[in-house]
């Protein structure tokens, strides 16, 4: 049976999207304010936008699914990624809006090239099939969870539901690009923020408080206790916290460092993001432990925080609620469709195909580049059987592993080359890859031997391999005193 109230409310939500996808549409005229708003974004919509596309639909699906099914021992993902949300704002985000800007890089992959002085093309080549791969797969991940909402929600045919939520997303994006994609999900991270705090609040006292929930738990054998009981608890414990080591190659998240207007505004945008995550997160646990006691069973255990709403709120209400949900996908689907589509755009059109390229042929080929790498997404999406953490998982580990040693060396590190970064992108991909297909990730995450064996690589290749361009030390000693300089100012 349909809730017409809450279809009602999605269909103003949908509305208001397309407005702003528009009202964008009509405002850009470069391919600078296409692909990164022009570099003069603010304090807040840089922090929450940020964040909203950081946490996504396993936000308020998977970690609360995770938590219901395992108990308190996952909280150790949601520790992982608070610390490194903490470290990349401190420490990644100065420095590489600096670099970038004076490069004039637009892409990761770009910076890797103009940071290293790369004279193949090989670093930014590897850089660019690398995002497209996984951010396809991490695309997917947040347009299964829209199925899965929209067929929980309307009882609808899984397929039509992953099309559906496909169509919006992508229509704002191919129209107003990243300024249309901050702007919303500055909207939709304070509607996400919402729904994470109100919930739990208003169940909590409905299972009976704490008492209730430990009652539930031991009840369905589950365990209380945050230390996972396997026959190597640390190795868990490591595995599970390793997600925070995927921040720091996250393109995504590091567009935003590369597009805020002023470094100044970085302290005040990080107190407002880790102060978001810290809350989220703990709201996303609450739920998940709130959710055993509510819930003796359920059909896919990523459904909790839907039923949760409809069990306690009327349906307009809950319409507003669930359309929270819908905020945190299209939050991090968007901006991943854009960071793919700049790839296509910045790194092969623009660099190999045609140099000279005028700014509105680089826009036109921007929003091809939507739609076909959203016509991949949504054919991966169309399993059914798919669960938005494992993909998540999976290409929140290949960034980590193949970028985020190499982000860490190109701002922190003076004498790095490009052979040295070039080998332990490949080594560190290739080693996550095998891992995980050979079924390691069983036992430990990908992404901990991914990026051990990028950054052992990079270490011994500089051994052998050092960078002795002089005006790459330049620049580097030139980002090191500007970066001080003008965040103590």
């Amino acid at each position: 049976m349909i809730d017409v109230q809450a279809l009602i409310t999605f269909i103003i939500y949908f509305i208001f999207l397309m407005f702003v996808g528009y009202y964008f549409y009509k405002n850009t005229t470069t391919v600078e304010d296409y692909l990164l708003g022009g570099r003069g974004m603010g304090s807040w919509v840089t922090a929450l936008s940020a964040q909203a596309s950081d946490m996504s639909g396993w936000l308020l699906m998977g970690l609360p699914g995770a938590v219901y099914a395992g108990g308190t021992k996952e909280s150790w993902i949601a520790i992982g990624l608070f610390i490194g949300t903490v470290l990349n704002w401190q420490f990644v985000a100065p420095r590489l809006r600096v670099y970038t800007g004076k490069l004039n890089s637009m892409t990761l992959a770009s910076f890797f090239e103009d940071r290293f002085k790369d004279p193949t093309g090989l670093i930014r080549i590897l850089g660019a099939i690398i995002t497209l791969i996984f951010f396809t797969i991490y695309a997917s991940s947040g347009l299964v969870a829209a199925g899965k909402l929209f067929k929980a929600m309307f009882s609808i045919d899984y397929s039509l539901a992953v099309l559906i939520g496909g169509f919006v997303i992508i229509l704002y994006t191919f129209l107003g690009g990243f300024l249309a994609v901050c702007w919303t999900d500055l909207f939709q991270g304070l509607l996400m923020f919402f729904a994470i705090t109100v919930v739990p609040m208003l169940a909590y006292d409905s299972v009976g408080g704490f008492a209730g929930v430990k009652e539930a738990m031991l009840a369905r054998d589950i365990s209380t206790n945050i230390i996972p009981e396997v026959s190597m608890p640390l190795i868990a414990i490591i595995s599970t916290m390793a997600w925070g080591l995927g921040y720091f190659g996250q393109p995504h998240i590091l567009a935003r460092f590369m597009s805020i207007d002023s470094i100044k505004k970085i302290p005040k945008s990080m107190t407002i993001a880790i102060v978001w995550v810290f809350i989220s997160l703990g709201g996303a646990i609450v739920v998940g432990l709130i959710s055993i006691p509510m819930f003796a069973s359920i059909p896919d255990p990523e459904w909790v925080f839907i039923e949760m709403i409809r069990n306690i709120f009327n349906p307009w209400v809950g319409g507003i609620l669930l359309a929270a949900i819908l905020s945190a996908i299209m939050s991090t689907i968007d901006s991943q469709l854009l960071v793919s589509s700049s790839t296509l755009t910045e790194d092969f059109y623009d660099k190999i195909i045609n140099r000279d390229a005028s700014e509105k042929e680089l826009m036109h080929v921007g929003r091809i580049c939507v739609l076909l790498i959203s016509i991949v997404a949504l054919f991966l999406a169309m399993d059914p059987d798919s669960t938005v953490l494992g993909l998540v998982s999976y290409a929140w580990g290949g960034f980590g592993a193949a970028f985020g040693p190499i982000v860490l060396f190109a701002l922190f590190s003076r004498k790095t080359s490009w052979k040295s970064v070039l080998t332990g992108m490949l080594v560190g991909t290739i080693v996550l890859v095998v891992w995980k297909q050979i079924g390691l990730g069983a036992t430990m995450y990908e992404i901990v031997p991914g990026f051990i064996a990028n950054v052992l690589t990079i270490t011994i290749m500089n051994l052998f391999y050092p960078a002795q361009n002089e005006e790459i030390f330049a620049e580097f000693d030139d980002v090191v005193y500007k970066t001080k300089h003008k965040l103590t100012k």
